[in-house]
């Protein structure tokens, strides 16, 4: 056995045991005297182990994304675009609806001169998605023009739907600071459900409110005479319609108008529910905005929190064009359906304005989280939800963590028996095994989970696995013959490539279980890969750095206690 390295492999090991215990038990800051008593350290263990939903406690849902309002929305612009196409080309539209029903989304459209069928489907084409015939269809029949949405199209809409969900979820999860969430599909595809899990959640009412908020922003015409005339409200929604001679045309709808409620007053003498009349489609919608901050207003009450937003270069220059041509309107600030403020428009504005109407903090701040992330593109309901007490989460704990001691301890007694002093060895390099797993977890970011304390204890069976191979195979050697040093060089070379090949199938294994598995298993897969690359440093490197040592001791080695 060579000597002349012992002291490079004993400078790497020493290296190596270091960092990977700071990274464990150490704080990530500046350290003091306190962080290394027993409760600082667990304290620091604490903060640098993630821990999941399993072992921490938290909320698991599941959503189901309702991909039939997101189509019927879809349709219902599609009319609206196909009748404001035809009348800015000076054809007349007797007649026209949006039909919505299950698996079954039409247009329908009946002009006023059935003679000119063509020409309006030409000026529609021309200006409306209704033309790409891999979504819509067309038929025309009698007087009636009918474009009918494909099943293909259907599909493909609504995991479209589903994806954009599980998008602007992540963005707003992250946002709230929820550690490690998991947010996957679940079930069938055709089923549009989501799955979410968020370890450590404090108050899962907050998000779900958060989540299932749509918060789509639109700023609207008010229909009405312009400043210094008041804005037009109506006290009911049939005498706002009635306003428009009794039916509502395509490029019309009427919204509730609800100011926000002032805590400072009784229920009874909070404003009352009013409706406006608003041109469709909005002037820009929420899509549009690219920041949104929540921000105290001037009078500093309470209920005095609004939103401050800016817009795309492109939406600023559409709602610049638009307000210019519009100075002394009146302008809507719509938030999901629901006209929250009103106000006349003074001159141009471009890039910013702002949200107003007795926000509390947490109201302002939530709001403009989910306008940030952007406007869900359906509405979501809850099929499932469970809460995982701390309680559960600890005993989780206190389980995984026996289990593992016991199995510690039992291969501990059982390699010291079996094989004497070189027992120690391999206890020595078990022990560093499990603390630089868990050093892993914490450089990669990985979960704790209870799947992943099983992955733990199945690399305590085979990182000893891998010193029995060595050690049997060192003493084959002694029985054959050689001498001490010879039969410990040619146990661990020959070792190798066998610890090598069991490694890497299994590591192989593990990846395939990452890949195409759910949570649970992703984090059993995770520490058994982390734990299997430390094996390789700790039951080879280490173990055969500690036998270099032992028989550096003495000129010639007549035993070996093995």
């Amino acid at each position: 056995m060579k000597k002349k390295h012992l002291l490079h492999r004993t400078i790497i090991i020493v290296v190596v045991t270091l960092v990977g215990l700071y990274l464990v038990i150490g704080p990530r800051r500046w350290p003091t005297l306190q962080d290394f008593k027993w409760s600082g350290i667990k304290a620091s263990m604490a903060s640098n182990i993630q821990l999941g939903l399993d072992l921490q406690g938290g909320s698991h849902l599941v959503m189901r994304v309702r991909t039939e309002e997101y189509l019927k929305r879809v349709t219902e612009e599609a009319y609206v675009s196909a009748q404001n196409a035809a009348k800015d080309a000076g054809h007349e539209i007797k007649d026209g609806r949006a039909e919505a029903a299950t698996n079954s989304y039409r247009v329908v459209l009946e002009p006023a001169d059935a003679s000119k069928i063509a020409q309006i489907k030409e000026a529609i084409d021309a200006k409306v998605e209704l033309a790409d015939t891999t979504v819509w269809s067309y038929a025309a029949s009698g007087n009636q023009m009918v474009w009918t949405m494909t099943g293909t199209a259907q599909r493909v809409l609504a995991d479209e739907a589903t994806n954009q969900a599980m998008t602007i979820i992540d963005r707003r999860i992250n946002a709230l600071g929820v550690t490690e969430p998991t947010l996957q599909t679940h079930g069938a595809q055709s089923a549009h459900q989501i799955l979410l899990q968020m370890p450590g959640v404090s108050d899962p009412e907050r998000v779900k409110e958060i989540l299932k908020g749509q918060s789509r922003l639109e700023l609207v015409h008010v229909i009405g005479p312009p400043y210094p005339a008041g804005a037009s409200t109506y006290p009911t929604r049939e005498a706002a319609i009635e306003s428009l001679g009794g039916t509502i045309p395509g490029n019309r709808t009427v919204l509730p108008f609800k100011e926000k409620a002032d805590p400072t007053k009784a229920e009874t003498q909070q404003p009352p529910v009013q409706y406006v009349v608003v041109e469709v489609p909005a002037v820009i919608t929420g899509d549009q905005l690219s920041r949104a901050t929540a921000s105290q207003g001037q009078g500093g009450g309470i209920s005095d929190w609004e939103i401050n937003f800016t817009l795309k270069r492109t939406g600023a220059e559409k709602f610049g064009a638009w307000t210019t041509a519009n100075v002394n309107n009146y302008m809507g600030v719509v938030l999901n359906n629901e006209v929250s403020s009103i106000a006349f428009i003074k001159g141009p504005i471009y890039e910013s304005g702002q949200i107003s109407g007795r926000f509390s903090q947490s109201q302002a701040e939530d709001l403009a989280l989910t306008l940030r992330s952007g406007a869900l593109p359906a509405p979501i309901e809850y099929l499932e939800e469970r809460t995982v007490g701390p309680s559960l989460g600890a005993d989780s704990i206190r389980s995984g963590v026996r289990a593992s001691l016991f199995g510690l301890a039992f291969v501990v007694f059982f390699m010291l028996i079996y094989y004497r002093g070189s027992g120690v060895n391999a206890v020595v390099a078990l022990l560093l095994n499990m603390i630089l797993m868990l050093a892993g977890l914490i450089v990669f970011g990985a979960t704790l989970t209870l799947p992943g304390i099983a992955g733990m204890i199945l690399t305590i069976g085979m990182a000893v696995d891998s010193n029995v191979l060595i050690f049997e195979r060192i003493r084959e050697e002694i029985i054959s013959g050689k001498t001490i040093p010879s039969a410990v060089e040619q146990g661990f070379s020959r070792a190798f490539i066998t610890i090598i090949d069991t490694h890497v199938t299994t590591i192989i294994s593990s990846l395939f279980l990452f890949v195409f598995g759910t949570g649970p298993i992703r984090g059993f897969a995770v520490t058994l890969v982390i734990g299997l690359l430390v094996n390789l440093f700790s039951a080879v490197y280490v173990s055969k750095t500690i036998f270099i040592w032992l028989l550096s001791r003495k000129e010639r080695v007549e035993s070996l206690s093995i």
